[in-house]
């Protein structure tokens, strides 16, 4: 979702999604199937300092206008084709939407005492809906898990404006924009990482970090050496309820709520609500009876 830290939605049909909408109605999809052939494109960010997140993100005072930052941000020529490019092929069942296109902010209050950083956008699902896991079934799998975890003040949240509100945690992506084949190059990774420096700086209450999936891990591990954090060499590993100390903050690993884990049983919503009770623990928000 592009709700602003203030609680002001940025994403499709708020005043700022109308102020900056390109002008194209904006659907897509994109497939995860490993023979789907990805487009040629350059993978390489740009070097202007005029659209490089590591000069823009440091400057932005508060959530709010963070938020707005990424929802405008055009860094990598790859992901900006791919994103617009799917968002105007569109797929059958969502012909009718207008999809947002554009990089997702994060979504939740800006006193949250827990992150949860996940990979990046979904072409059916957030790069449509402009909020981050809405859309797609990754999403319904975490929404109703942090609803029975008392995170989320309804178990499931299919599009921007719906009343889902989170309580004590907010939602990010490690990679604003979606990435052909859900597949970020390491540089676009690095191009968009100043954005999560930033979002970490200015979540004053910020206690533990739950990663969800190794590059979600990667990321949060980077960003807090950024920050200047102490991080062990080497990496502390990537594992379902791994955890790690870095600084003031207590990293919990979780599965991805992907498909291809929570079909498979590899992820189950016992097994992230465990990681997300450990979570509420370590960040003093209490437990919930299971």
């Amino acid at each position: 979702m592009a709700i602003a830290g203030n609680g002001t939605w940025v994403g499709p049909g708020s005043e700022l999604g109308r102020a900056t909408e390109p002008g194209i109605r904006r659907a897509g999809s994109i497939s995860t199937m490993p023979d789907q052939p990805v487009p040629e494109m350059s993978a390489e960010p740009p070097a202007s300092p005029g659209s490089d997140p590591a000069h823009i993100a440091p400057a932005l005072p508060d959530l709010a206008t963070l938020d707005a930052a990424i929802a405008d941000c055009r860094a990598c020529p790859r992901l900006v084709e791919w994103r617009e490019d799917q968002a105007r092929t569109k797929v059958a069942r969502f012909r009718d939407e207008t999809y947002w296109g554009r990089p997702v902010p994060g979504f939740g209050p800006a006193d949250a005492r827990i992150l949860l950083v996940g990979l990046a956008p979904a072409a059916h699902g957030a790069n449509r809906t402009g909020r981050v896991f809405t859309g797609d079934a990754s999403g319904d799998f975490l929404w109703r898990a942090l609803h029975v975890a008392g995170l989320a003040n309804q178990p499931d949240g299919r599009r921007a404006g719906d009343g889902l509100e989170l309580l004590g945690v907010r939602v990010v992506a490690a990679v604003r924009c979606a990435p052909p084949a859900n597949k970020p190059t390491p540089l676009e990774q690095a191009a968009c990482r100043p954005y999560l420096v930033r979002e970490l700086h200015l979540l004053a209450d910020l206690r533990v970090i739950v990663p969800l999936g190794a590059i979600g891990w990667d990321a949060s591990l980077r960003t807090l050496a950024a920050l200047g954090h102490m991080t062990p060499k080497p990496s502390s590993r990537f594992g379902h309820g791994a955890e790690a100390t870095i600084g003031s903050y207590r990293l919990v690993g979780s599965y991805h709520p992907s498909q291809q884990n929570t079909f498979t049983g590899r992820l189950t919503q016992r097994m992230l609500g465990d990681v997300l009770e450990r979570a509420k623990a370590l960040a003093g928000l209490g437990s919930r009876s299971r």
